[in-house]
């Protein structure tokens, strides 16, 4: 089992033929991943060869479902025109859009957030600035290296892309149903408590890992969930202990205020709800170890 991805899934990848695009679609198409095309207005009706396998490039979005019957989206597309393609993926109606790019204003992730609500939420969106996500031997859509774990038993869903590297090699013995990077600026659109939702429905996920960090309030509302909704046990980590307030730190939403957003509130939240919540990230996956293995 798995969660937004799995073996059947269709994807297409906008901005394919872009330098990102194209090293990024080879190495997904070597996890197994079903890319059935690229998107690139200028390029529509040419095909790229990865090793053999020949991608067709169509037009728009659109016209890459109506050919392919694609239900998945991995967008590679520069910040100053980002919005855009999120944009004609919602129209499309795409069912999963993964928003790889870093750098997209803020005012523009929270305008394509906004559009995909107006529009009755048919379009999952993950990210930006997230490293995707991947079903380990079924489908890997975005940045995810796919040989560091195996399938398994384990649900991940983390604001950090090398914070998620790390657990997944932690726990490569076990394996993981699935692995979400769901990215840490301050507007994304899949959230902690969406995973957590769709790991506590799946069958064959044992063990939630949840990776916050400083900032916002994300974590806070994730313990409140998980106190209220979820079943399975969950192990926390929450990344920068030792950051000073009011200094940014790698994510744009990852910066403090005051006594609001710091680590601690947000271990001391998670462990309120009945979370284990590690120091560091090895901690963290001998918790997750101790529990599955106990």
């Amino acid at each position: 089992m798995a969660i937004f991805l799995t073996k059947d899934s269709k994807v297409i990848v906008q901005g394919m033929t872009g330098a990102t695009g194209m090293k990024h679609t080879k190495l997904m198409l070597g996890d197994g991943t079903n890319i059935v095309g690229g998107v690139n207005p200028r390029k529509a009706g040419t095909t790229v060869d990865f090793d053999g396998t020949s991608v067709p490039v169509f037009g728009s979005v659109a016209e890459a479902i109506e050919k392919t019957g694609a239900d998945v989206s991995v967008l590679f597309v520069p910040p100053a025109f980002a919005k855009a393609a999120v944009v004609e993926a919602i129209d499309a109606e795409i069912p999963l859009a993964v928003v790889i790019t870093e750098g997209i204003a803020v005012h523009d992730s929270a305008a394509f957030w906004a559009y995909a609500k107006s529009k009755g939420d048919k379009t999952r969106i993950i990210g930006p600035n997230c490293p995707g996500l991947i079903t380990p031997g079924q489908s890997n859509a975005g940045i995810i290296p796919g040989d560091i774990t195996k399938p398994g038993k384990i649900g991940l869903v983390s604001k950090s892309g090398t914070l998620t590297y790390q657990m997944m090699y932690e726990l490569r013995d076990i394996g993981f149903s699935s692995a979400v990077g769901i990215g840490g600026d301050p507007v994304i659109g899949t959230t902690h408590i969406d995973a957590l939702a769709a790991f506590e429905a799946d069958p064959e996920t044992e063990l939630i890992v949840m990776i916050g960090e400083i900032g916002g309030d994300a974590e806070e509302r994730a313990a409140d969930f998980i106190k209220a909704n979820v079943t399975k046990p969950v192990v926390g980590y929450v990344a920068g202990f030792t950051a000073p307030e009011g200094k940014t730190m790698g994510h744009a939403g990852a910066i403090v205020s005051g006594s609001s957003g710091t680590a601690q509130a947000k271990k001391e939240a998670l462990e309120a709800a009945g979370v284990k919540v590690g120091k560091t990230p090895t901690e963290t996956a001998k918790l997750a170890r101790a529990i599955l293995e106990g």
